[in-house]
């Protein structure tokens, strides 16, 4: 079970910094602001910032998806399989 956290905390990490990184960029109009990281993101004119607001997204869902299915679903399927094999052995 050690190596299913270690790999969702990996995930966790990785994914959340760089969605933080492209979050400043492009979800931050001034640092003054209370709104910091939440506001609606910033028109790009570039190829380059369309392709960082497709990354900025992928990696958010990447983060939580990758994180929940290895500290929930996988630890769930495997306690439902020995569950199963406890249950036909009976």
């Amino acid at each position: 079970m050690a190596d299913e956290f270690i790999k969702g905390l990996g995930i966790f990490t990785a994914g959340g910094l760089g969605w933080m990184v492209l979050a400043s960029w492009y979800r931050t109009s001034s640092f003054e602001s209370s709104q910091q990281l939440i506001e609606s993101v910033s028109a790009g004119d570039t190829l380059f910032d369309a392709l960082g607001v497709m990354l900025m997204n992928g990696l958010f869902w990447f983060t939580i998806l990758g994180a929940l299915t290895f500290w929930v679903l996988i630890p769930m399927g495997r306690q439902a399989r020995g569950a199963l094999r406890d249950r036909r052995a009976q």
